[in-house]
């Protein structure tokens, strides 16, 4: 089975950092895309960063441009995303993904596999 693993939310004061990670089984990582979505109360769920596993190529929403990294160790089967100099507006659930295409140029509602989601709280 297809399973992503993601962890390392939590409480973070306004300008702190966290680092989530998405361990991925049940598929060959560097055969996928992978990316990180977040969903904030009474919002729509929206991409945050995606990384190809093809090649590198990266996306990053222009509200954490400069801000958040995204990374992925293929021989780990596992993606990050570093986040620095949180905001309150970045508080939401981060959920991983991974899709044959890349999930920041498509509809989440059509994409195939999610990680449980991790709560990240950002306080001012």
């Amino acid at each position: 089975d297809v399973q992503l693993q993601a962890s390392g939310g939590g409480l973070v004061q306004a300008g702190g950092s966290l680092r989530l990670s998405c361990a991925a089984s049940g598929f060959t990582f560097d055969d996928y895309e992978i990316g990180w979505f977040r969903q904030a109360p009474g919002k729509e769920r929206e991409g945050v960063s995606c990384i190809s596993s093809y090649d590198g190529t990266t996306y990053y929403a222009d509200s954490v441009k400069g801000r958040f990294t995204i990374s992925s160790d293929n021989a780990k089967n596992t993606a990050y995303l570093q986040m620095n100099s949180l905001k309150p507006e970045d508080t939401a659930v981060y959920y991983c993904v991974a899709d044959l295409v890349f999930p920041c140029y498509s509809d989440y509602r059509t994409l195939n596999y999610w990680g449980q989601g991790t709560l990240v709280t950002v306080s001012s």
